[in-house]
């Protein structure tokens, strides 16, 4: 393991823990997290002669990506089910404190073998805006490549916000090449078995064009038609796994007809789907704070993918 990641992980469990605390999440870390870089040699779009020092705030907001890498967190007794989690930040930085790593916590301590994504952010001198879609589709293919190995049987995908959109985007076109093959791992699927996508960017189209996700990926003056191309809804087919929904009706940064628009899509085309909206939360809550109406998502969210078999 880089020595420099090793600092980065032990900062960034402190201040995961410190979240958590705040949050009222009662969910604590099992185990030291394991990591693994996503490329095996030089990344797709990569034009950086020398990688800045990543970064990391003391909340547990990542910047300054230069090694793509997943978080795995791995169950005493696992129960099959595995999943990609993908925190937001607007694609300018990566909330993991708040987000993934609280989530990876819960769903650690519920048997689900967990992973995080630590993605390249699009304005960090990168050859493309679309290295959060590579680093995601191969972070999948990744995890699929030691299902066997960890007797993993289904792969989901979480993601919050911007990565929300991300994880849509990687749901609804799994097949499509956002990178050139760079070994075996990528003849594997990279379609996960369901999604749920919590208070997601979905829509790059007016009026829900904009958020700092949607300049980010696409800049200030797109075309309507690259507005569409990003826009999740418009994506959506009868291939699209089986999605879940959560959302509230005050939230200021995602409008909350990001999920409406998400559900219309999904029932348009017969995909399984549930879908809950909140009264109240606004924007960013991860697993949400103790004894809110959001807090029940987590909850609400395992039931669902128990139900349709997802969850063991």
């Amino acid at each position: 393991m880089k020595p420099y990641i090793i600092i980065l992980a032990l900062l960034f469990s402190t201040a995961a823990s410190l979240e958590a605390q705040n949050s009222g999440n009662r969910f604590q870390q099992i185990g030291s997290p394991k990591q693994i870089d996503l490329w095996p040699g030089s990344m797709p779009d990569d034009q950086r002669a020398i990688r800045p020092d990543e970064i990391i705030s003391n909340k547990g907001s990542v910047t300054n990506v230069s090694t793509p890498r997943l978080i795995a967190h791995y169950p005493a007794h696992p129960n099959g089910t595995a999943v990609l989690i993908i925190s937001g930040g607007g694609y300018a930085h990566i909330e993991t404190g708040k987000e993934s790593t609280p989530t990876a916590n819960w769903l650690q301590s519920e048997g689900v073998t967990a992973f995080e994504l630590i993605y390249r952010l699009p304005l960090e001198n990168w050859k493309t805006t679309n290295v959060p879609f590579e680093d995601a589709q191969r972070a999948m293919r990744v995890i699929r490549s030691q299902a066997k190995k960890l007797h993993i049987k289904t792969i989901g995908i979480v993601g919050f916000s911007a990565g929300g959109h991300l994880a849509g985007i990687i749901a609804t076109e799994p097949d499509k090449r956002f990178y050139q093959p760079v070994d075996d791992i990528d003849s594997l699927s990279a379609k996960p078995d369901f999604a749920a996508l919590i208070y997601p960017v979905i829509s790059m189209l007016p009026p829900n064009n904009k958020t700092h996700a949607k300049r980010s990926i696409l800049g200030d003056h797109p075309t309507q038609q690259q507005e569409a191309a990003f826009s999740v809804e418009r994506l959506v087919t009868t291939n699209t796994p089986p999605t879940f929904l959560a959302h509230a009706t005050d939230d200021p940064i995602s409008p909350v007809a990001n999920s409406y628009l998400m559900d219309e899509a999904l029932k348009k085309n017969n995909v399984p789907e549930e879908m809950h909206i909140f009264p109240t939360g606004g924007h960013g809550w991860g697993l949400g704070k103790k004894g809110s109406s959001e807090s029940e998502w987590p909850n609400l969210f395992k039931d669902w993918a128990s139900n349709n078999g997802f969850w063991k």
